[in-house]
């Protein structure tokens, strides 16, 4: 990398602080964006919890990152004592909550940037509004992520700018949004405030304070690249304040995993039995839904219903607290299908020679990841922005299909027939072949745009130039 990056190798490297927010799908990207920087010869500080520091750090010992733990002890009366990430929340209904009580650390914070060597930038997430004060008290320029798409992010204001989500009589009616008349959507792809004719009450008050303290920052990082959605990057620039940069998929800045083919034994099980299948000339199907989604004991046994009459090969990952998954059914499937109940690397599973389709709740790491892998997606969104992740996959991308729901609504049950059908036409059928050779396609795209002279890389260094006072 050249020196010429904020300042010479023998200069005082230029300082950059970041702050993600305490859940794991906003941690990621940020220690994917570390890296990128720590390549462009700039120090990095990252702020978390004690109870965060651990998956930084396994994440980036192999960096020279600093890490600095801020105390967090809230006092929000439906979250218990010690809880510092999202994952441990008793309901993720209370994400709101606890993104509020974070603004308890601003002292702390803002005693730790006082003892800091000069601060040229801070990325913070979108989550931890308060981020703004202190990068003014302190006159550093704050940019902020947010781990979303410019679709989702260009369709949730243009609904809100017009109103559109107010006339429709049925939460399934289909509404044309304003500025791209070819696309249609229904109030059940959001979620409050947006669905609220007159919004009150916590969340919308911290989506507010998160929204203000955005408009008054430096500039959005958004973890995407401008080549996989021109049209939306282009209508957020032309339209919204602050400047927008695309500097994704930061996932590619994650060195790939190498096993050794000599330690077999010490590969994990899934890996081990993702070999086999590759070597039996099996394709996988590889289902995960993220760690937070809430889902039924009703639903989980029609998507085990489904997989087990496809008869694909799968491997799915589920939360230790989904127990409701028989013993008889894995010994009924355990020939062509794995259930794991441990952490997984997403990232080694789809990049696997075996996995030929991601049933995904469209999680926009998730989606990344799939994208990268050139994977095509089945898209069973289920919270937050996921309705609009899965449109922007199956609509305008074509890099998926979407499971059918039994009364077609987007957050309709899924009966198990309907599981079946989509699984197999993903996996077997000409539908399925299309969108997995787009999604190659992409997967090609998206790899170029992280190289040399690719768009995300020049990108973030003109951001780097420009806010460290440097031309190009």
């Amino acid at each position: 990398m050249s020196s010429s990056i904020c300042g010479d190798i023998d200069a005082q490297p230029h300082h950059v602080v970041l702050f993600p927010f305490m859940s794991k799908g906003h941690i990621i990207p940020i220690l994917h964006l570390t890296r990128l920087l720590l390549h462009r010869h700039l120090a990095v500080t990252i702020f978390t919890t004690q109870a965060n520091h651990a998956i930084i750090t396994e994440s980036l010992n192999d960096t020279s990152a600093s890490i600095l733990d801020l105390p967090f002890s809230h006092n929000v009366p439906d979250i218990p004592a010690g809880i510092e990430s999202t994952e441990k929340l008793p309901s993720i209904s209370l994400s709101h909550s606890f993104a509020n009580a974070t603004k308890v650390m601003q002292s702390d914070f803002e005693r730790a940037l006082h003892t800091l060597p000069h601060v040229s930038f801070m990325v913070s997430d979108g989550f931890l509004w308060w981020t703004l004060e202190s990068a003014s008290k302190f006159n550093i320029p704050r940019l902020v992520l947010y781990g979303m798409s410019y679709y989702s992010r260009s369709m949730s204001r243009a609904v809100a700018t017009d109103r559109l989500l107010f006339g429709a009589e049925l939460d399934d009616e289909l509404i044309t949004v304003t500025p791209f008349p070819w696309i249609r959507v229904t109030r059940n792809d959001f979620e409050p405030p947006f669905t609220e004719p007159e919004p009150k009450g916590l969340k919308f008050e911290v989506t507010m304070k998160a929204v203000r303290a955005t408009k008054n920052s430096y500039g959005i990082i958004f973890n995407s690249f401008n080549e996989l959605e021109p049209l939306f990057v282009d209508f957020w620039n032309r339209k919204y304040i602050p400047k927008a940069w695309s500097v994704g998929p930061l996932c590619l800045a994650e060195p790939p995993k190498v096993r050794n083919e000599a330690h077999d034994n010490y590969k994990p099980i899934w890996v081990q039995w993702l070999d086999k299948k590759l070597e039996q000339g099996n394709s996988v199907l590889y289902i995960a839904f993220g760690s937070q989604t809430e889902i039924s004991p009703a639903q989980l046994k029609e998507i085990a219903i489904g997989l087990e009459e496809s008869k694909v090969n799968f491997l799915w990952v589920i939360r230790k607290s989904e127990s409701e998954i028989s013993d008889e059914f894995e010994e009924r499937v355990k020939d062509r299908g794995i259930l794991v109940r441990e952490w997984v690397d997403q990232r080694e599973i789809l990049m696997h020679e075996s996995v030929q389709g991601f049933l995904s709740h469209c999680g926009w790491n998730s989606v990344l990841e799939s994208i990268c892998a050139g994977v095509p997606i089945l898209a069973w969104p289920m919270v937050a922005e996921q309705p609009l992740n899965a449109r922007m996959v199956v609509e305008e991308i074509k890099v998926g299909l979407r499971v059918e729901t039994c009364n077609g609504s987007v957050r309709g049950f899924v009966k198990w027939e309907g599981l079946e059908k989509m699984v197999k036409e993903l996996m077997e059928e000409e539908k399925g072949k299309e969108v997995r050779k787009k999604s190659k396609e992409v997967a090609q795209m998206a790899k170029k745009t992280m190289e040399e002279a690719g768009s995300s890389k020049c990108t973030l260094d003109l951001l780097i130039d420009e806010i460290c006072g440097k031309k190009t």
